[in-house]
């Protein structure tokens, strides 16, 4: 038997970084397809999940003060700052002086009038 030429052994190792190479990229795309089919499914279920009427806006830090009344779907009540309320939670808040949010009016949809 005789011993392979460089030339051989160099040609192996590519064929065996070419099939290691084929393996990863494998292993990633099913990573990829996971994490598409888990994001898919958390937008379903948060397209499902019932939206809340009214939300409440409170300001930065534990134990803050209300900040905002919101309609619920409001584009501006988002993050960890917004939790739902009661449409009577909602015209309580605005009776006692929260602001109402400019861009969905809830105390026109409420009909309240703060004085």
């Amino acid at each position: 038997m005789t011993e392979p030429s460089r030339l051989e052994l160099l040609r192996f190792a590519r064929r065996v970084i070419v099939q290691q190479a084929a393996a990863s990229l494998a292993q990633v795309d099913g990573w990829i397809a996971a994490e598409e089919e888990r994001e898919a499914a958390q937008r379903r279920a948060e397209e499902r999940r019932p939206k809340p009427e009214w939300l409440i806006e409170r300001g930065i830090g534990v134990g803050s003060p209300p900040m905002q009344v919101h309609r619920g779907g409001c584009h501006m009540a988002q993050g960890v700052r917004v939790q739902a309320i009661t449409e009577d939670q909602a015209r309580r808040a605005l009776y006692a002086h929260v602001g109402a949010c400019e861009f969905c009016n809830p105390d026109t949809a409420l009909r309240v009038i703060p004085e």
